[in-house]
């Protein structure tokens, strides 16, 4: 399809222009499409009384199994989807259905329109890895499987953000090869300076930015760890922890906490930005993670990410040049060795810092993903 300006339906049970859903990645893919053509929002819906059933059923099970249900990726929600959203895609004609993020929303779609379902991990890549997705009944892990494969198998083509995700879909969906591509996503803010305006002279104290809404999720303690040994042997370090509060165990007077900030505020935009400049590296000792989107805000920042070797990470995270990847077991000592080499060796982490902001220029923004979508469609 040779077209310059397509007709499209976004088709998501979230609201994409809502900066807060998905780390604002269904905004930028929403605001990427907007480029080729015509978007339409399809949602955002939720089946309430069938949350509510399925909210039910899942405390009962809970509560005589001691297993969850994930309602989520249930059948009985997928058809909820599907009986709102058959009729949402009938009222226009549309050239392709994007669908990020929504395996429940098309598993039970009727539809000869072509969709491009857009993911950062499988049901079966997350099952006992994401904290939601573990202790589940045999049935649900059933469903789910089957969920994602009906999503899998509708789509035209599946994209994903990282070979972790790609061979979940091959291997345990029995996808072929030509039909999943890897795009990476970019960064997730308005506001982003030129390689210019960025500040690479050697600081005095070194400023290392911890981000997360759920502390113990990304891996807090482990971050603090590295910061007390670092301080320990006489470096001269600060930690921000940015977008959660601590636990009233891990205080510091060398610790800063900077709470939530909204991405939908212009005001909030503007405050990130002048906290990532001020920062020196990031440090992201996650727990579980299908494609942290932090890497790649971090890198238009020029800021080395350490980040614990897991799940998709190194979808974004490419070893040497935009950070490194630390032991998934490490508990903080590996980080602040790794820390402790960039400040003790400067030229190299100036020479780190311009690498990683070259990577982002070159591979992790949203231009570039935009770029790769069209030359899937065979618009470009």
């Amino acid at each position: 399809m040779l077209r310059t300006s397509l007709k499209i339906g976004y088709l998501s049970s979230e609201n994409p222009i809502n900066k807060k859903v998905w780390s604002g990645t269904h905004y930028s893919i929403y605001k990427s499409l907007g480029t080729l053509g015509e978007v339409t929002i399809l949602g955002p819906y939720q089946p309430k009384l069938r949350l509510l059933f399925a909210r039910i059923l899942n405390q009962f099970s809970l509560k005589f199994l001691n297993k969850r249900y994930s309602y989520r990726h249930s059948i009985f929600i997928s058809k909820g989807y599907a009986n709102y959203f058959n009729k949402k895609i009938r009222e226009k004609k549309y050239d392709y259905l994007v669908a990020p993020a929504a395996s429940a929303e098309i598993a039970h779609l009727q539809t000869n329109i072509p969709i491009i379902y857009i993911s950062d991990g499988t049901f079966a890549g997350c099952l006992n890895y994401h904290e939601s997705l573990k202790n589940l009944t045999k049935r649900s892990i059933e469903e789910g499987n089957y969920i994602e494969q009906q999503a899998i198998t509708k789509s035209k083509f599946v994209i994903v953000s990282s070979d972790w995700a790609k061979s979940s879909v091959i291997n345990a969906y029995k996808a072929g090869e030509d039909k999943v591509s890897i795009i990476p996503f970019g960064a997730n803010f308005d506001l982003l300076p030129t390689a210019s305006e960025i500040d690479l002279s050697l600081p005095t104290e070194w400023n290392i930015l911890f981000v997360g809404v759920y502390w113990e999720n990304k891996g807090g303690e482990i971050a603090f760890n590295a910061f007390k040994l670092l301080l320990e042997q006489g470096y001269n370090v600060s930690l921000t922890v940015l977008g959660c509060i601590p636990p009233n165990a891990f205080k510091h007077p060398k610790m800063k906490v900077i709470p939530f900030i909204d991405k939908n505020d212009p005001k909030g935009q503007q405050e990130l930005n002048a906290i990532y400049k001020q920062h020196h590296i990031l440090i992201l000792p996650t727990r579980f993670d299908c494609t942290p989107i932090v890497i790649n805000e971090a890198s238009a920042f020029a800021l080395p990410c350490l980040v614990a070797d897991t799940g998709g990470v190194a979808g974004h995270l490419k070893e040497g040049k935009n950070g490194f990847l630390i032991n998934y077991n490490d508990k903080g000592t590996g980080y602040a060795k790794k820390i402790a080499a960039l400040i003790d060796h400067p030229q190299e982490y100036i020479l780190l810092r311009k690498e990683t902001r070259r990577l982002y220029d070159e591979l992790l923004n949203w231009d570039n993903w935009t770029t790769q979508f069209k030359k899937l469609l065979k618009l470009s």
